[in-house]
């Protein structure tokens, strides 16, 4: 058998110092590249949802976010929550149930004179999801008509009871020429953790960014006490608090997976 011996190839200095060139220059190269890659994979680009799915919140640069308060039960606590809000200079929205409305009706006046939105809860707080579409669109509708009656408007949000939805009790919104609206910020006032935790679930919470819209209710029992310095901290975070109606889209958006709300872009 014929045996090859193996050859070495002998480099001048010329030639050691052009492949350390071309060896250096190709290390630097993709080290300088790895970055600009990875950050393209990084990228997120929201798609729309493939479900339909109400606003939990809102893509924007700027520093907006909304208050809400949902009116089912009391309303003891209506005229210093209406008073803290004065004196803060803020504007929320109230989604009213419809048997709170013939309850009250004053207060809805005071809540709406006050230059707060008016949005609708439904009629008498059902479960959406075990209803008919055109159960559902009697429960908006009979709301809708109380306030029109009261106030001379018409509502366009709709927040469905219990935070409960699906596609029909949606589709019936829709309709009903309604926006679906949920949260991505709740306060758990309703479970009465006290005032500093209520505070601290607000201002501290994870999903609290650009286009939040926060959960209350107008009769949980540490509401009054904390709202006003829950208010100041949102501030003190750089946030300016805005109706509902002026944070949404009206048109020409998407929905990704998460119920966020994404203008599209004009083409």
């Amino acid at each position: 058998m014929l045996k090859l011996k193996p050859k070495f190839i002998v480099l001048n200095k010329k030639q050691v110092t052009k492949y350390l060139l071309i060896f250096t220059f190709i290390v630097a190269a993709s080290l300088i590249a790895k970055p600009t890659v990875q950050s393209v994979f990084n990228q997120t680009t929201a798609k729309p949802a493939k479900k339909s799915l109400p606003i939990y919140s809102v893509n924007t640069d700027q520093n907006k976010v909304a208050i809400s308060f949902d009116a089912a039960w009391g309303a003891d606590d209506t005229d210093e929550l209406l008073k803290i809000l004065k004196d803060n200079d803020v504007k929320t929205t109230f989604f009213l149930c419809g048997y709170w409305i013939d309850k009250y009706p004053d207060e809805v006046k005071k809540i709406y004179e006050q230059g707060h939105d008016i949005g609708n809860h439904s009629n008498t707080h059902p479960h959406g999801a075990q209803l008919s579409l055109e159960q559902n669109k009697e429960e908006i509708m009979n709301a809708h008509k109380k306030v029109k009656d009261l106030l001379g408007v018409d509502m366009e949000l709709y927040r469905p009871p219990f935070g409960e939805y699906n596609d029909t009790v949606l589709k019936a919104a829709q309709e009903c020429n309604y926006y679906s609206i949920q949260w991505d910020v709740d306060s758990l006032d309703w479970k009465e953790k006290g005032r500093q935790a209520q505070i601290d679930q607000v201002l501290n919470n994870k999903n609290l960014g650009k286009g939040s819209i926060i959960l209350f209710h107008n009769d949980a029992k540490y509401t009054p006490e904390s709202l006003d310095e829950t208010i100041k901290g949102l501030k003190s975070k750089g946030y300016e608090i805005v109706k509902i109606a002026d944070l949404i889209y009206k048109d020409n958006y998407f929905m990704d997976h998460t119920g966020r709300q994404f203008k599209k872009e004009e083409k």
